[in-house]
């Protein structure tokens, strides 16, 4: 019972912090455009959410960076080894990715300009936040690497911190540099980069005063390259598969119109929000499930990944009960737009049913990141998107926008399901 307590207790302290953190970061983005609308015409929020949405998609691919350095790092700490090898290594990683961005900046603005087909005006105001932003790409990528260790050495209070911290200079910056220096959108992004660098300076310091750092030889540092990379290709690969899940939803509810389109993308904030909380138990996992896993210990792993299911389920029954009674009045909180709420209203179903259908996934991931097991993911996250294409393809016809929903939960609903047998038949070997 002690123990239970214990692990209970354990599992709050890495997911609470973890959350608070998850739910900061789009308060910046909320901030950007609040600014914004505030110094000028309408093109000016258009080009943010542009260039937000080039950024976006750039640091998504590179999510592994802070998923594959956790797992590494609470396996390494549970095995009482070194884990600063790790975290130089993921270092590293980050920072040769970040300067081969800088250097290829031209290209990849006009590749994501493409993709986006922003208008002229949007566009060109986006490419001078982009140029300006760019520049802290190694920090940003930096901050992946840097959380992803912290979380796996059982502490997400510092990266809660540090999290806060980056919002709150950048929020100052941007207000000072865009209504007191009189500029528009280069304000922002010069407040964004300076914060973003000054954050990740604070969280190496921070780090360092913590726990130090150490020599290690360069020998050990390359040592272990093979497997980071090994981890980090397969979550790059599932993340292209999400992405293009992701895409693909969004463009099918564009081609439905105007109105069908800020339904569904007033109805995904829903899934969003949930997913702040659930990402809080995920890192929970990676952390305990790591750090078991690398200590040998596998009655507590197992009574870990009991608890972190259990915690799960009682999210999303929490979750349902709030979305099945406040949808509607959510939904008029957030646009005043009477077609969008009385449309919105149609769906209500499918956004109750999000928690219950997704909880798992999120669980899971989190589980197998601390297990370090990235091909069951990778595996998982391919055989959801087959069947959310195939179920889209044949419900989108009949059903319409019920169609692309049923699809959506589907996909969810099968991520969880694939790897519950791949835990199941690991656990059997």
């Amino acid at each position: 019972m002690i123990r239970d307590r214990r692990l209970a207790r354990s599992i709050a302290a890495i997911a609470i912090p973890a959350v608070i953190t998850n739910i900061t970061t789009p308060i910046l983005a909320l901030s950007d455009v609040a600014i914004l609308g505030h110094a000028g015409s309408a093109v000016l929020l258009a080009a943010i959410a542009v260039g937000g949405t080039m950024f976006n998609l750039l640091y998504w691919l590179f999510g592994f960076l802070r998923m594959g350095t956790s797992g590494l790092t609470a396996q390494t700490y549970g095995s009482s080894g070194n884990t600063r090898v790790v975290l130089y290594q993921a270092l590293g990683l980050a920072t040769g990715i970040g300067l081969t961005m800088i250097a290829l900046q031209i290209p990849l603005e006009r590749l994501l300009l493409s993709l986006i087909e922003a208008d002229a005006p949007a566009a060109a105001l986006a490419s001078s936040y982009f140029r300006i932003c760019i520049w802290g790409a190694p920090a940003s990528l930096g901050m992946s690497a840097l959380t992803g260790w912290c979380v796996g050495m059982q502490n997400s209070r510092l990266p809660m911190w540090t999290s806060i911290f980056i919002n709150l200079l950048n929020i100052a910056l941007s207000l000072a540099l865009v209504f007191g220096a009189g500029m528009k959108i280069e304000g922002v992004a010069l407040g964004t980069l300076t914060a973003q660098w000054a954050g990740f300076l604070l969280t190496l310091l921070l780090i360092g005063r913590c726990y130090g750092f150490r020599r290690v030889s360069a020998a050990s540092c390359f040592r272990g390259l093979g497997r980071l990379f090994s981890i980090n290709t397969d979550i790059l690969l599932r993340t292209v598969c999400l992405v293009g899940v992701t895409v693909w939803f969004t463009r099918q509810g564009a081609a439905q119109g105007d109105v069908m389109l800020a339904t569904n993308v007033l109805l995904l904030q829903f899934f969003t929000f949930f997913s702040f909380f659930m990402d809080g138990l995920a890192f929970a996992g990676e952390a305990l499930v790591g750090k078991y896993y690398g200590r040998s210990d596998v009655r507590m792993l197992r009574r870990s990944v009991r608890y972190l299911l259990v915690a799960g389920g009682g999210v999303a029954l929490l979750f349902t009960i709030v979305y099945a009674v406040g949808a509607d009045m959510v939904c008029r909180w957030l646009t005043t737009d009477e077609r969008v709420v009385a449309s919105a209203a149609e769906y209500s179903l499918w956004v109750a049913s999000i928690p219950v259908m997704g909880f798992m996934a999120f669980s899971w991931d989190g589980i197998f990141i601390g297990l370090t097991a990235t091909r069951s993911m990778l595996l998982s996250m391919a055989v959801a998107a087959a069947v959310y294409f195939v179920v889209c393809f044949i419900a989108f016809p009949m059903m319409g926008n019920h169609g692309l929903w049923l699809a959506f939960v589907t996909y969810l609903l099968t991520r969880g399901i694939v790897l519950s047998i791949c835990y199941r038949r690991r656990r059997i070997r």
